[in-house]
């Protein structure tokens, strides 16, 4: 196995990227756009330098990274595109509004694009896994009391292999909670909207010192 370590937000380091991986593995079937940067909070308390670098992480780099990397993809003649985006991208939670916004324009982003590409030999995949245990949520306090669940990276990696074999159009986890709370959102949100209300200080409390940028 062979890796390199870059900045997504850099150009230089994209093409650096990507030349890498053309000349280890002969082209490009997959990419992953997996990259993640969050600041929770609320909103008049992050500084802008933060907001800015959560969309450019979670936001623009992946779309730039996609784009270079397309000329490639459409050469495999059977190229995938995955968007790991966020339980937040459905449902918005009180102190990751930047973050959701993020994550809701990669998912977006995703869902065009592959409309985009029908037919032409590129599919795009969306995942929108629920917390995940990785070191980017190691500052956050918010626990399943808080409906923050944490699941393992295994888990999540194998759903997304299991919707690249089915060619799904997402995956989406959380089992029929989530997807409980995904329809409560749309059907009736100013239900949602007293259930956060209800834990909104304990949520602020646990996720204040949540960053990963």
């Amino acid at each position: 196995m062979s890796t390199i370590a870059g900045d997504v937000t850099s150009a230089g380091d994209r093409q650096k990227i990507l030349a890498y991986a053309v000349s280890k593995l002969g082209g490009i079937d997959i990419l992953v756009n997996n990259a993640g940067a969050v600041r929770a909070g609320r909103l008049q308390a992050i500084p802008e330098s933060e907001i800015r670098a959560m969309i450019e992480v979670d936001l623009i780099a992946p779309i730039l990274l996609t784009r270079e990397a397309l000329p490639h993809l459409r050469k495999s003649g059977d190229g995938l595109i995955i968007n790991v985006t966020s339980a937040a991208a459905l449902t918005g939670v009180p102190f990751y509004g930047t973050y959701a916004a993020t994550k809701a324009g990669r998912a977006r982003f995703g869902e065009a694009l592959r409309r985009e590409l029908k037919g032409e030999g590129v599919h795009v995949l969306t995942a929108y896994p629920v917390a995940t245990d990785t070191p980017m949520m190691a500052s956050s306090k918010a626990g399943a009391d808080l409906g923050f669940g944490r699941e393992p990276v295994a888990d999540v990696a194998t759903a997304i292999v299991a919707g690249i074999e089915a060619n799904a159009l997402e995956v989406t986890r959380g089992g029929e909670a989530r997807a409980k709370v995904v329809v409560l959102n749309r059907e009736n949100p100013a239900s949602l909207d007293e259930r956060f209300l209800g834990m909104k200080a304990a949520l602020e409390e646990a996720t204040r010192d949540h960053k990963a940028l």
